[in-house]
């Protein structure tokens, strides 16, 4: 598998994992649940929890791969933004 494909399945993953963190974290948002009238005691909260956490990481992971398959060109890129001109400032 090239590099294009590996990178867009990367971020197809870590995509997925994102909505999951934050679908499940606006879920657990404090109080949510019991103004939305939601009955505590059948509610997966444990469940909704874990794919919280465990997506979390994935996504974490996830961005410290892309960020590395990307170094050369962050590196670049910030030499260029950051380069002086030569010209005076005045």
């Amino acid at each position: 598998m090239n590099k294009a494909k590996i990178n867009y399945w990367i971020d197809i993953v870590m995509g997925l994992a994102f909505l999951v963190a934050f679908v499940t974290g606006i879920i657990k948002w404090p109080g949510l649940l019991l103004k939305l009238g939601v009955d505590l005691k059948t509610f997966p909260l444990k469940q909704i929890s874990n794919a919280h956490d465990v997506s979390g990481l994935i996504m974490s992971i996830l961005v410290f791969v892309h960020l590395a398959m990307h170094w050369n060109f962050m590196v670049v890129m910030t030499k260029k933004l950051f380069k002086r001109s030569g010209k005076s400032e005045e």
